[in-house]
């Protein structure tokens, strides 16, 4: 009983004393730090940041960042490309002979055609890599065009000159009369990374030098996947907005050297962009600056990828059309009439497992060992034909359709 009187007597003391006590614990802890333990804390960070990313820390951290000093380099050598073409296109001249009451009267020979043109306009972007005017941009902006402009971000204007164009790599160059001026550092696209910085550069939707910012979110994004098939690319996927617009435009790198051409080629793509590896560019940027047309051998079959789980649910499907191998390769769904692969007898459901004795797992493996052969060269493809097995020499021809 005494015991319990006074610890009611004493509690309220014992709790005002574990108050005081976290009070002034609490206190010691957000208490400021002194000028000099800040500047401390604030160099520590300085110096984490620069061992992770130099580039990410400026001579003077409190001004500008390195995306600032990204653009700054490469700002100047980006261009706006304005395209003008002429199409012709057959129309009544009175809009009440469009009425098909009308046209069903007097019969279709009654409504002669004439000739319209129309002037039709597009906008992209591009890069100087040269001090003479060649400048790098997507085959797709400048494809067709009968006048092409060229201004650059300090407002010169010139006319530009399409020099060469291929539509596979979706990749040209514009050719303008100037000296002296201002060019992109192209960097090594085979040293990025997943998760690197990627700053898209350009002029989207009409608004002139726009900057977005983002990372490297895939590489290797075959042309496939991506929904565009008749090209040969792997792409870099980012999340840096790219938009109508900033096709031809640089992918920079945090240290402001290119290593891409953005190129927006999905309109349904949210929050993800595509750019055109520069590797592949300056592969073939002199050749088309030379007016050379770029070659691309082929062999003429549609074809898809082939596993035995694939090749299982195929076979014990009743309606299949037909029976396929249970094994791993590309399955031909088509060959092409008059192609290298129609001459050297590919069937459709043929499974093609080797290349020249090189195993294939993907429709992206095939087109790559064929884009990266010879044009003539005979190629040893092993087909697996129901039970049978056998050797094709197919020698590839030139992809007529390469601009």
């Amino acid at each position: 009983m005494r015991f319990s009187t006074l610890s009611r007597l004493f509690h309220p003391v014992f709790t005002t004393v574990l108050t005081f006590v976290l009070a002034a614990t609490l206190s010691l802890t957000v208490l400021p730090a002194s000028p000099a333990q800040a500047d401390l804390d604030q160099a520590d960070v300085l110096t984490k940041v620069a061992a992770v990313n130099p580039a990410q820390l400026p001579e003077d951290a409190g001004k500008g960042s390195f995306v600032a000093k990204a653009v700054n380099l490469v700002g100047p050598a980006v261009v706006r490309i304005d395209t003008e073409r002429t199409v012709t296109r057959r129309t009544n001249p009175d809009p009440m002979l469009e009425d098909p009451f009308f046209r069903r009267f007097f019969g279709e020979e009654g409504f002669p055609q004439s000739p319209r043109e129309e002037h039709l306009r597009g906008q992209g972007s591009g890069f100087i890599v040269d001090r003479s005017g060649v400048i790098l941009t997507n085959s797709h902006v400048v494809n067709g065009a009968d006048k092409v402009t060229v201004t650059l971000k300090d407002g010169r204007i010139f006319e530009g000159k399409v020099r060469g164009a291929d539509e596979v790599t979706d990749l040209a160059v514009v050719k303008i009369d100037g000296s002296s001026l201002p060019v992109v550092t192209l960097g090594n696209s085979d040293q990025i990374q997943v998760g690197d910085w990627a700053i898209a550069v350009g002029n989207p939707l009409g608004l002139d030098n726009t900057v977005t910012l983002g990372i490297i979110s895939t590489l290797k994004r075959s042309s496939a996947q991506v929904g565009i098939p008749d090209k040969r690319l792997d792409f870099i996927q980012t999340d840096a907005a790219i938009n109508p617009g900033n096709s031809g435009g640089p992918l920079v790198n945090n240290e402001g050297a290119v290593i891409g051409i953005n190129t927006a080629i999905r309109a349904d793509a949210m929050g993800i962009g595509f750019a055109i590896p520069i590797n592949k560019a300056k592969a073939i940027k002199d050749q088309l600056a030379n007016g050379e047309r770029i070659v691309h051998p082929y062999l003429g079959v549609q074809m898809t990828l082939l596993t035995p789980e694939l090749a299982k649910q195929n076979n014990s499907d009743p309606n299949s059309a037909f029976m396929v191998p249970e094994v791993t390769g590309v399955i031909v769904v088509r060959v092409l009439p008059n192609t290298p692969a129609a001459k050297a007898g590919l069937r459709r459901g043929d499974v093609i497992t080797q290349i020249d004795g090189q195993a294939i797992t993907t429709a992206e493996q095939l087109q790559t060992i064929v884009e990266n052969s010879r044009l003539g060269q005979t190629l040893q493809v092993k087909v697996q034909r129901g039970d049978i097995t056998k050797q094709l020499p197919v020698q590839t021809a030139e992809l007529q359709n390469a601009a």
